[in-house]
């Protein structure tokens, strides 16, 4: 089941994925800060986006923490809340440390790469 808070996230997700396929078709080239229709489009850099990836990894393993802390000082929370925060938590981390060590292959593949 997903909570109400983690709905509202994936709606504004899907939303921003539909506004951007929507500019990619039309060949749009904003710059930050642009209005189109009377809205104001904001682009993230790539290091906003990263980090942004980041704070919510961080925030994820934060969350199971509180949880598990929680559970073992005898508070009314259930044991699955904690058991899926906990995988939350881990599969975002494992998700991030995939995203790094691609990122880095890719790297030396370029730095390799004969002039």
């Amino acid at each position: 089941m997903v909570s109400p808070v983690n709905a509202g996230n994936v709606e504004s997700l899907l939303s921003q994925i539909r506004e951007y396929q929507a500019q990619a078709a039309q060949g749009v080239n904003l710059s930050p800060g642009e209005r189109v229709d009377g809205q104001v489009v904001n682009r993230n850099s790539f290091a906003d986006a990263v980090k942004g990836a980041l704070n919510e990894v961080n925030s994820a393993q934060g969350l199971a923490k509180a949880s598990r802390a929680a559970y073992e000082r005898g508070e009314d929370i259930p044991l699955t809340d904690v058991v899926m925060n906990m995988q939350k938590s881990s599969l975002a981390f494992e998700a991030t440390l995939q995203i790094r060590n691609k990122v880095l292959k890719a790297y030396e593949d370029i730095m390799n790469m004969p002039v």
